[in-house]
């Protein structure tokens, strides 16, 4: 008798010790469903342009060939007016309002008001495009100059060119030095988390050739 009563508390003891390893179980469950329902749906991952070499870098560093690619794009887009600047240049502004800091957004608004004013939008059909040679593979200190790990100064050497109608009434080489920032506030609307701040002192323009700047047609601002 006193056999089969062993056997039995044996068995309930293993029930038991099952019982608990199941509790222990559907807790850890709990506990990795918790961290993956808070875990990050969209993760933003900047690679460097150029793959021709392997790159390992946490996924939060922003490399400089990234901060380079994402203003030359950002400004050129803003400086593009392909029919008429009256309307080009506010409606650039608008699209591309969450790339800009409030202050940079307040100060090319006052730029585009002041060119209106001045009769250098009406008709103007404007863009501007990389000096060849002055790009970011040519010399990438001279590029990007990082702050911190969340703000460069990025140098864009490029040619502006404008037309009245069908007559080019501007060809400038300009440097442009501008402030970048890393805000992710809005990855909906900003998937780069990178916004630009406007000037970091002021515009230069570039000397030209003797023989080109003989024949080069009138310029106003830049």
């Amino acid at each position: 008798m006193s056999r089969i009563k062993n056997e039995i508390a044996h068995l309930q003891g293993h029930i038991r010790s099952l019982r608990i390893g199941a509790g222990v179980l559907v807790l850890l469950a709990l506990v990795m469903g918790i961290g993956w329902w808070n875990a990050p749906r969209d993760l933003t991952i900047h690679v460097p342009p150029d793959l021709r070499s392997g790159s390992t870098r946490a996924w939060w560093d922003v490399p400089p060939e990234s901060v380079y690619a994402f203003t030359i794009y950002v400004w050129q887009q803003l400086q593009r007016w392909p029919s008429n600047g009256d309307d080009d240049y506010p409606r650039n502004l608008h699209a591309l309002s969450p790339y800009f800091t409030p202050s940079c957004q307040a100060l090319l608004q006052h730029d585009y008001e002041f060119r209106r004013n001045a009769g250098e939008l009406r008709r103007r059909v404007r863009g501007i495009y990389e000096i060849p040679g002055r790009g970011y593979a040519d010399n990438p200190t001279l590029r990007v100059r990082t702050v911190s790990n969340r703000d460069w100064v990025v140098t864009l050497d490029v040619t502006v060119d404008e037309y009245y109608a069908s007559e080019q009434v501007k060809r400038a080489l300009v440097r442009y030095p501008l402030k970048v920032q890393r805000i992710d506030v809005d990855p909906q609307r900003n998937p780069f988390g990178l916004v630009i701040d406007c000037y970091d002192g002021a515009l230069q323009r570039i000397a030209k050739p003797a023989e080109a700047s003989a024949a080069s047609p009138a310029e106003d601002t830049l």
